[in-house]
């Protein structure tokens, strides 16, 4: 099963010269489905890619370089301090000078290694070292796939925005089963080509906000929610990994910023409409923010004392900018598709109808974000798409509960079906 988000395949049919010009470094672990990785070369030469292999010790006890520089028409890698190309730095070399690096197989030992930044060896510095794309296509055994440590590695990477394909489900060279099989070197030619290829959204310029607003009472205290950022984040990730130039606008959370996303970092309501405002002209906004509906009047310059027996200080609030409506009345300056999100805790639907009438937007992903839900800060999410016709009608349709990843991919699928439906 593909897991890497964000690659839109074009089908079953070969292109001989999708690859054509490219240069992949490929690099071989150690494993036994390094055999498989052979006929992988075979298909990428065949695509029109120029190969530059690097070849792991361990990777040696299962491919040859002989047949390995055979098939590949290119001298094999395999030692950090040799320098085959005059005084070139070899790995520095190896990382920059290609389209994609790809690591088939890639071990437990291997991820773990890149998950903690360690260059102990040619292979694992020229990780280090690319601003290129990367493709993992893990093999091992499955027990050692669904180690926690491993799991948590796999995490670490994909956050990184690495992109991983398989391990598929079957049964292993020992014998047991479950995932861990490295993926067909067909799907892996798959991915790369649609790694380096045209990517539906390329051309097109987008915006997401994300996380919560803090609106600040003093120094010390303020006026927030509990939305983690992962829905918007992981929509931010999926439309630049489409091609779409993207701009994620964050208040206050506890991630990383997304792999080819332009992230900027905001505070309260006002400075994310500041934000958002700036960054326009846009083709496609999502404001899957949940930005808080009101702030303070007053914004005390020192820490509110607590005093005993006094009367705790009132606090009066007032309206903070609604951010999707502004920007869905924009006029000429308004996004082609204005996206926004209503996290609701009781009738769903109905307050998700009326927010879209509401606020002119032309879509809403509405959600129950109740505690029993677990959707603040969870990692699933169940969502409703309801969608406004140029008649006036409303429909909504419901997806199944996916992870937030998943979620975002299916809603960039249909932003690119719209979007491009002219």
């Amino acid at each position: 099963m593909l897991q890497s988000a964000g690659l839109f395949l074009y089908g079953e049919k070969f292109l001989s010269n999708r690859l054509k010009n490219k240069t992949i470094t490929l690099i071989i672990t150690g494993g036994i489905a390094a055999y498989k990785t052979l006929e992988l070369v075979r298909l990428l030469r065949k695509a029109g890619a120029s190969i530059q292999p690097v070849l792991t010790k361990s990777g040696a006890q299962f491919v040859t370089p002989l047949s390995l520089s055979a098939l590949s028409e290119s001298p094999v890698y395999d030692d950090l301090w040799s320098l085959k190309d005059d005084a070139q730095m070899g790995h520095i070399s190896l990382a920059r000078s290609c389209d994609l690096v790809i690591v088939a197989p890639v071990t437990a030992n291997t991820m773990a290694k890149m998950a903690h930044g360690m260059a102990n060896d040619l292979a694992s510095c020229i990780i280090l070292a690319t601003n290129k794309p990367v493709l993992l296509a893990p093999a091992m055994n499955p027990f050692m796939w669904d180690n926690a440590a491993t799991q948590d590695n796999v995490k670490i990477l994909k956050k990184r925005g690495l992109h991983f394909t398989g391990p598929e489900a079957g049964k292993a060279a020992c014998g047991e089963e479950g995932h861990g099989r490295m993926s067909e070197p067909e799907i892996i030619l798959k991915c790369a080509c649609n790694l380096l290829g045209k990517k539906p959204l390329n051309g097109y310029k987008a915006i997401v906000t994300s996380g919560p607003t803090y609106e600040p009472i003093d120094p010390v205290r303020f006026i927030g929610n509990r939305s983690s950022g992962k829905q918007g984040h992981a929509i931010a990730k999926a439309l630049a990994e489409a091609g779409a130039e993207t701009t994620l606008i964050t208040g206050p959370v506890a991630l990383s910023d997304p792999y080819g996303v332009q992230t900027i970092h905001v505070e309260s309501a006002k400075d994310m409409l500041n934000a958002t405002e700036k960054a326009l002209p846009a083709d496609i906004v999502v404001c899957a923010a949940a930005v808080a509906d009101w702030g303070p009047k007053e914004i005390h310059n020192h820490k509110i004392k607590k005093r005993a027996g006094k009367t705790p200080p009132a606090l009066s609030l007032s309206e903070n900018p609604d951010i999707l409506r502004t920007i869905s009345n924009k006029g000429k300056q308004r996004p082609d598709l204005v996206i926004g999100f209503a996290a609701e805790t009781e009738q769903v639907i109905d307050a998700a109808t009326k927010k879209i009438k509401d606020k002119g937007c032309d879509w809403i992903l509405a959600n129950d974000v109740s505690p029993d839900e677990n959707v603040f800060g969870g990692d699933e999410n169940h969502v409703y798409l309801l969608t406004h016709s140029e008649k006036d009608n409303i429909s909504f349709e419901e997806w199944e509960k996916a992870s937030k990843e998943d979620v975002a991919l299916r809603l960039v699928k249909r932003i690119t079906k719209e979007i491009k439906k002219d």
